[in-house]
């Protein structure tokens, strides 16, 4: 059985790309909330091992790098899909609310792709899954922090993707649009019609969308897809 690494494990999608996978995979999670962590790792009996962490910051990052490699924790598949938001308008973001954001979602991946990624090349075999998001293609007002990270994802996957394929391993992006998640539960009922009514399929998705699309990229059946960004928005953006 293939060993997963999985962060932003507690969150909605989190959670869904648990239940997509966990007959199949052997699981450890990444979060930073003890008490979720440990609720998720007893509703799914594939969840091996945890580690807690805040990406967000590089000390804590730091040790838990330090603890993958003492313990010997090898993984084959990779899936970078904590994120966090801290909005403003770009005249009024201030550096704290940039770096925050940087820190987590652009920052934190380089740093795990980069360390887990040397057992795929010993191996010749492995799988890495970048979350991004839809702003990162269109921008957003309030999001510019927010949007350059995830767009550098995109161009990171692209990169480290020509670097590891004759390794026979892949990367890939899944660009989520709107989701029904706790991100999106804050928006008003105004702010979701609004969003709806550019939305062509005319429906929020929901997690397992964006999980079955995970599994369908960690997968054999993909072994020929790499550097590439598959958009799940119901048409909002045909990027």
């Amino acid at each position: 059985m293939k060993k997963l690494l999985l962060t932003g494990a507690t969150g909605g999608i989190g959670k869904a790309i648990c239940q997509v996978l966990e007959d199949d995979y052997d699981i450890t999670v990444i979060g930073r909330n003890k008490a979720k962590v440990e609720t998720l790792c007893s509703e799914f009996k594939n969840i091996s091992n945890f580690f807690l962490c805040d990406l967000g910051d590089q000390k804590q990052l730091n040790l838990l790098l330090e603890e993958i490699s003492a313990k010997g924790a090898k993984f084959d598949i990779l899936i970078n899909n904590a994120g966090v938001t801290n909005d403003s308008l770009f005249l009024r973001m201030d550096k704290e609310k940039w770096d925050s954001v940087i820190q987590t979602n652009l920052n934190a991946n380089f740093s795990l792709t980069n360390a887990i990624s040397k057992t795929m090349i010993k191996n010749r075999w492995g799988r890495i899954v970048n979350i991004t998001s839809i702003i990162a293609h269109t921008g957003n007002v309030g999001q510019a922090n927010y949007s350059a990270s995830k767009a550098g994802l995109v161009a990171m996957s692209k990169s480290v993707a020509q670097e590891l394929a004759r390794r026979n391993i892949t990367v890939n992006c899944i660009s989520p649009g709107f989701i029904e998640t706790d991100m999106t539960s804050v928006l008003s009922d105004d702010q979701q019609k609004a969003i709806l009514s550019k939305i062509p399929m005319g429906k929020i998705g929901t997690p397992l969308d964006v999980a079955n699309c995970v599994k369908f990229l960690v997968s054999e059946q993909s072994n020929y897809i790499t550097g590439q960004t598959i958009h799940i928005n119901g048409g909002l953006a045909m990027l």
